[in-house]
C-alpha cells in the first residue's frame, strides 16, 4: 500500500546539509522486518516510523531504524520528527510535545516555521559511564591514526544516554581529517557492544563552536554520520565527569559532518549541580526536503 513520507535535513537550516532523515507517517501493518527493508531502501542514517501515541499526552510513538538495525533512541530522528509533526499540526507557535521511544518518553520543545523549524529535547536518561577503552594503540590503528594523535586531556571511555558510544579525543582538526575506519581492526579496538565511535577535538572549523566531531558506525550500516544527537547526549556525561564545568548552566555548539560536506550544528545545554550533571538538552534546526509516498 502507499504510505506517506517526508525527508528532512536535521541539525541545519539549509537543505542538502545536515543529517538526512526519512519519516514514514502511515506504517500500520508493517512488521519489524518490513520496516528494516524500508529503512535500507531509503538508505539514510535513520528512518522513523510514526505510530499513534500509546500513552495520554504523547503525540506519537516512534520506531527508529538505521539501514542495519533498530535503535531505542536517536537524536536527529527526535529533532526532525518533532519539527515535522509540529509543522503538520499547524501554526507557528512554540509548543511542547512528547514522543514515545524505546528508551522511554522524550519531552520536546518545538518552534515550527514554513520550511521546518527548531526543536530541542530533554535527554531521557542521565548519561552513564559503561566502560573504559584500554588499548590506545589498537584505537589509533582502527582509526588509521598514530597513538600521538589521541589527546590525553579526556579519558578514553564508553558512555550511554540510551545508545552506547565510544569517545576518542583527538589533538586537532588535522587528526580529525585523517581519521578513517579500518574494519579489520575495529572490533579489537571498540568491541561489538556499542553503536559507534565519536571523535572530538577542541579545535573547530568555525569560531565560536565548542567542539568539532565525527562519528563512525561502520558495523551498523552507517560508515559516517553527519550529526549524532544521541552521541552528544552521552558526551554530556563525559564532559561532566571531566571535572571542568562549574555548577550552573553551560551552552555549547558542536559542529559535525564537515568532512562529509554536510555541515551540522548540534546545540548542547548542560546543568551542573554539586559537581554532577543534573540535566541536559539537545537541540537544532530541521528543514523539510521532500514529500511523497512509498509502496510498502
Amino acid at each position: 500500500m502507499r504510505r506517506r513520507f517526508f525527508t528532512l535535513d536535521v541539525f541545519t537550516s539549509k537543505r542538502f546539509t545536515g543529517n538526512p532523515l526519512a519519516v514514514v507517517l502511515e506504517p500500520q501493518g508493517l512488521d519489524t522486518a518490513a520496516m528494516q527493508i524500508v529503512a535500507r531502501e531509503f538508505g539514510h542514517p535513520e528512518t522513523v516510523f510514526v505510530f499513534p501515541g500509546e500513552q495520554a499526552g504523547h503525540r506519537a510513538r516512534l520506531r527508529i531504524f538505521t539501514p542495519a538495525l533498530e535503535l531505542p533512541f536517536a537524536g536527529h530522528p527526535t529533532v526532525g520528527t518533532a519539527v515535522l509533526l509540529a509543522r503538520l499540526d499547524g501554526g507557528t507557535q512554540t509548543r511542547d510535545l512528547v514522543l514515545g521511544e524505546g528508551v522511554g518518553p522524550v519531552a520536546c520543545v518545538v518552534k515550527p516555521d514554513a520550511e521546518g523549524g527548531n526543536a530541542s529535547f530533554q535527554v531521557p536518561r542521565i548519561p552513564e559511564r559503561i566502560g573504559q577503552l584500554k588499548d590506545r594503540n589498537a584505537i589509533a590503528s582502527a582509526l588509521s591514526l598514530a597513538p600521538d594523535d589521541i589527546d590525553d586531556s579526556f579519558a578514553l571511555e564508553r558512555w550511554s544516554a540510551g545508545n552506547p558510544f565510544s569517545f576518542v579525543p583527538l589533538r586537532g582538526l588535522d587528526a580529525m581529517r585523517r581519521a578513517r575506519p579500518d574494519l579489520s581492526r575495529w572490533d579489537q579496538a571498540f568491541g561489538t557492544g556499542g553503536v559507534g565511535t565519536f571523535l572530538f577535538c577542541r579545535e573547530t572549523a568555525q569560531a565560536g563552536h565548542a567542539f568539532h566531531a565525527r562519528m563512525f558506525a561502520p558495523t551498523h550500516g552507517v560508515p559516517e554520520d553527519p550529526a549524532t544527537g544521541s552521541a552528544v547526549a552521552a558526551f554530556a556525561g563525559l564532559m561532566a565527569a571531566a571535572g571542568k564545568l562549574a555548577d550552573g548552566s553551560h551552552d555549547m555548539t558542536i559542529e559535525q559532518g564537515y568532512e562529509m560536506g554536510r555541515p551540522s550544528l548540534l546545540q548542547l545545554s548542560l546543568t551542573m549541580r554539586q559537581g554532577r550533571l543534573a540535566s541536559a538538552t539537545i537541540g537544532g534546526e530541521a528543514v523539510v526536503v521532500t514529500e511523497g509516498a512509498i509502496e510498502a
